[in-house]
């Protein structure tokens, strides 16, 4: 059904607009960056859920920041201990200096490591639930959404930018915290110890924030661009991946190894110019730094000698300016780290804001019992307001009525069962499900009424026996096995070595594609619907289990409301109704006798069909 629906929106005249993020936009323009500080905001958000946790942590850095303070201080009196005073060392205070110091040195080792383990696991919890929310977000989102997008490039975003956002918060938090404390303290102990001093230091502090601000302005938008590229190229890696046998059988290997080296080679170029420019920072800081620290030592050395300062005062003086512009260091290069998660926390924050799902109406009731009975009336539709698919549309089912959907493909059929299942709502016109507007009923109990097999089965990685409850997931074993018998999988499944327990890889691939869709019939059966919508339900099944097949469609179809997709048409010549769907409206309608005696549409590709598959066999 989803390749049919493709085909459906995509009109070869005038293609669905492009969409950020999405398979349409690979080497599209860039989306610019949001908001910085909102989104740091709404990060926060998640953050101050672990308030409690970091105040602990924020204890632990300001008693090691105090630690971190005292020790320049305690060096300085150590110096001048060694000064030789009438010709001799105080080593009594000397000794009592170095044991003070080598337990600070210890109590800092031991906080630090505190301070790692502790908000590596807050870091983790946060994640934890920015994930959560993000997943719990994506089953919220209409199918339009995820029509729109590549699924790698929806892989990155929970894996790579998440990931990003917890190296930020990892690795900036206690730093952001230290520094701010470790700054503020000394500064204090610099004009403590020299205010003169402490002004000269100051000089160089307006270019620390102006490279930092210049830098800053290129690699938020260079690391917006890379986690871009990034997304991109997981898209085109996970298609292909999934494509593979598609690649091999065209010869296409050449092409998306070419394609892919083109997204690669993008990717690198934006994450060589990020990782460039955020390695300016240290580099030029260090000799900014080393700049300053000449000047404290010229004036402080012309201070030692008119008496105004002791050596130890200076020596204390630079150990201090040196953690004060360490500081200014660690936020420089924060905010280089910054500029990534947030980059990741944008397009987090992009998915999560998208429009979910209409919620149901507040007077909708659940469908309770439902019978079948469907009825379109004057339903028109279109997957963009420009390019209409369904035009005018009306019908009914009674309830066990058989429907068969013809038609060449992109004419609206899948488009029919869409709207049915409100994957998509009417643009005009309303579709009944006994007698009430589906809009009326809640969604969930809406589904849960109809059962699917589609022509592009999917499984779950898990047992044949998970997979066959899916939709019921109560059933007992016995019922798992009469599911599976009706649906003429028990064979197969019974000459497995593990039987109903074989755990299935990703999407069935230990299986054929017959026998996948032999189970997928069997987990509709098992649920037994009140509306079944068949997808080309045999169409990768050999004639000989297809003839079996069909028998226990039709019994699993009796009195149940069936919508059948079908372009074989041999397989829906029992069906009681028939309709031909071209370019959005219904142009014929009735049983096949019906149909074949007017001589219209359907007979002609029946007859068509049939005159090829002579041909063939000729």
């Amino acid at each position: 059904m989803a390749k049919t629906a493709a085909q459906e929106r995509n009109n070869p005249v005038t293609p669905p607009p492009l969409r950020p993020g999405g398979a349409h936009s690979r080497g599209g323009p860039v989306v610019k960056p949001k908001n910085f500080a909102g989104t740091l905001r709404r990060l926060w958000d998640y953050i101050g859920k672990e308030r409690n946790m970091l105040t602990l942590i924020f204890i632990f850095i300001l008693v090691d920041s105090v630690l971190m303070l005292l020790n320049p201080f305690l060096i300085g009196k150590a110096i001048d201990a060694m000064s030789l005073n009438h010709g001799k060392v105080d080593f009594d205070f000397l000794e009592v200096m170095i044991l003070v110091l080598a337990a600070a040195y210890i109590a800092d080792a031991v906080l630090t490591w505190l301070q790692g383990w502790l908000m590596a696991g807050v870091a983790g919890r946060i994640v934890k639930n920015l994930r959560d929310a993000l997943f719990k977000k994506l089953q919220k989102l209409p199918v339009a959404f995820f029509d729109s997008r590549t699924h790698g490039e929806l892989m990155s975003r929970l894996s790579n930018d998440v990931d990003n956002i917890s190296n930020t918060i990892s690795q900036s938090t206690t730093q952001l915290m230290s520094g701010v404390v470790i700054l503020t303290g000394s500064f204090i102990m610099m004009m403590v110890l020299s205010p003169v001093l402490t002004l000269a230091s100051m000089v160089t502090i307006p270019l620390v924030f102006l490279l930092t601000r210049t830098i800053a302005k290129r690699t938020r938008v260079l690391f917006k661009k890379q986690q871009i590229e990034l997304g991109t190229l997981n898209g085109h890696i996970e298609e292909t991946i999934s494509g593979i046998e598609v690649v091999k059988a065209f010869n296409h290997e050449d092409k998306v190894i070419e394609e892919f080296d083109q997204v690669n080679t993008r990717l690198r170029e934006v994450g060589l110019k990020a990782q460039i420019w955020s390695g300016f920072l240290m580099p030029i800081m260090n000799v900014i730094n080393n700049l300053g620290f000449a000047i404290v030592a010229i004036v402080g050395g012309i201070l030692a000698v008119k008496g105004h300062i002791t050596v130890g005062a200076i020596a204390s003086f630079i150990t201090y300016s040196r953690q004060f512009v360490r500081p200014l260091n660690d936020l420089a290069n924060i905010f280089n780290i910054l500029q990534s998660g947030v980059a990741g926390a944008e397009r987090v924050f992009e998915t999560m804001d998208e429009e979910e799902e209409t919620a149901d109406k507040k007077e909708a009731v659940p469908l309770e019992q439902p019978k079948g009975h469907v009825v379109f009336d004057h339903v028109s539709f279109g997957y963009r307001p420009d390019v209409p698919i369904l035009k005018n549309v009306s019908f009914e089912a009674g309830v066990g009525t058989s429907i068969a959907l013809v038609g060449p493909t992109g004419a609206g059929k899948t488009t029919v069962v869409n709207l049915l299942t409100r994957f998509y709502d009417v643009t005009s016109g309303r579709i009944l499900l006994d007698g009430r507007d589906i809009r009326d009923y809640t969604r969930d109990s809406l589904r849960r009424s109809f059962g699917f097999v589609l022509q592009d089965t999917y499984l779950f990685s898990g047992t044949i026996k998970e997979n066959i409850k899916y939709g019921k997931p109560d059933a007992t074993d016995e019922e798992v096995d009469l599911a599976a018998k009706m649906a003429g999988a028990a064979g197969f499944i019974n000459r497995l070595p593990q039987r109903y327990d074989t755990v299935l890889s990703e999407n069935g691939g230990n299986l054929s594609q017959g026998e996948r869709q032999l189970l997928a019939i069997a987990r509709v059966m098992l649920a037994k619907p009140a509306v079944l919508i068949l997808d080309e339900a045999t169409s990768s099944i050999d004639t000989r289990t297809e003839l079996h097949i069909q028998q226990a469609l039709l019994s699993l179809m009796e009195n149940r409301t069936s919508f059948i997709i079908a372009h074989r048409l041999n397989t829906i010549r029992d069906a009681d109704i028939i309709m031909v769907i071209d370019q959005g409206q219904i142009i014929e309608k009735g049983s096949h006798d019906e149909l074949m005696k007017q001589q219209g549409r359907y007979y002609q590709m029946f007859f068509n069909q049939f005159k090829n598959i002579e041909d063939a066999s000729e």
